[in-house]
């Protein structure tokens, strides 16, 4: 079986106005618009739903308030479809679409898990290369500035869990997952095939373990997309929780805004690719491992400065008044 990614989020959340808003604002395209719900979608057609949390039709969530209800995963064709059937058919929770294009479960946290053969689509974008001292790509060519970002795809998912040993191995077992690093007995790395970037979802258990969503990261074309996604969305009025910053353990640029669907939201850019030579590393939990850098508040995105840092008073940072 190969699976290739998320395809679907589901919210519930109780502020449509907001979660129209705020997404439009973070890049999404608005699908359909209607009393019971919202649809939006990536460039590659990775959609983001937004539902009313007393929706009937939503699977049980995993904590109170606004937060992800499903994550939908796609998979490469209809032999790993029927792979993953055959490895949950026997759950008691296990799932299936009258047609059979979608199936799924639920994860020892609570979590509605389902998969289908991917609707995504491949796209083309023009990127901004990183001139290096032995590697100089961009030639007589400036780096891109984004007024603001459009996020190809979300790129992982990050939830608190009770029992992390016990959902990474639900992950690893029943649907092919690959430990990329951890934090031993408090966090798991985990990508969805040997070959793709450093993770796709990650687990994380607190010292009082609880259920919960932490953060959908969307992924965007450079570090430069990162920054003017950021700062388009700070213009807007929307609150950072951290960033931009650096990821050491994945090597990701990010910045971090509070989401009014639940819990946080991310854009991140040039996170390490691995294959099936990667050798899994431990780390201690810890603000340098979490953060090479970042900035406390974010970046204001009228003034190019820390936010309440004031801006500049002349023309030039050089000119004295």
């Amino acid at each position: 079986m190969k699976v290739l990614g998320i395809d679907e989020i589901v919210y519930g959340a109780d502020d449509f106005d907001a979660c129209r808003g705020f997404f439009s604002d973070w890049g999404l395209t608005i699908k359909r618009d209607a009393a019971d719900g919202i649809d939006f979608e990536t460039l590659n057609g990775c959609r983001v739903l937004v539902r009313k949390i007393a929706d009937a039709s939503l699977p049980l969530a995993i904590e109170d308030g606004p937060t992800l209800r499903e994550v939908v995963w796609g998979v490469d064709n209809q032999a790993s479809l029927h792979a993953i059937r055959d490895a949950i058919g026997n759950e008691p929770t296990f799932v299936s679409q009258q047609d059979g294009t979608r199936i799924g479960c639920t994860d020892p946290n609570g979590l509605a898990v389902r998969f289908q053969v991917s609707r995504k689509h491949d796209v083309q974008v023009k990127c901004g290369a990183m001139n290096t001292w032995n590697d100089k790509p961009r030639l007589n060519e400036p780096s891109p500035i984004y007024e603001r970002a459009t996020p190809i795809e979300v790129g992982h998912v990050v939830f608190f869990v009770k029992d992390v040993k016990a959902t990474e191995r639900f992950y690893i077992e029943k649907f092919g997952f690959v430990p990329s690093d951890n934090y031993p007995g408090r966090g798991a790395f985990l990508r969805c095939a040997a070959e793709g970037g450093h993770h796709d979802l990650f687990l994380l258990q607190l010292p009082q373990p609880k259920s919960g969503l932490n953060h959908v990261a969307f992924t965007v074309r450079d570090i430069h997309e990162v920054f003017g996604g950021g700062m388009h969305v700070s213009r807007k009025g929307w609150d950072t929780q951290l960033g931009p910053g650096r990821h050491p353990i994945s090597s990701a640029y990010f910045w971090y805004f509070k989401n009014p669907a639940g819990g946080l939201i991310e854009y991140y850019a040039d996170e390490d690719q691995l294959d099936a030579h990667w050798e899994p590393r431990a780390f201690e939990p810890g603000p340098t491992v979490f953060a090479e850098w970042a900035i406390e508040g974010g970046i204001d995105g009228n003034t190019r400065r820390q936010k309440n840092a004031g801006g500049p008073e002349g023309k030039f940072l050089t000119e004295k008044r």
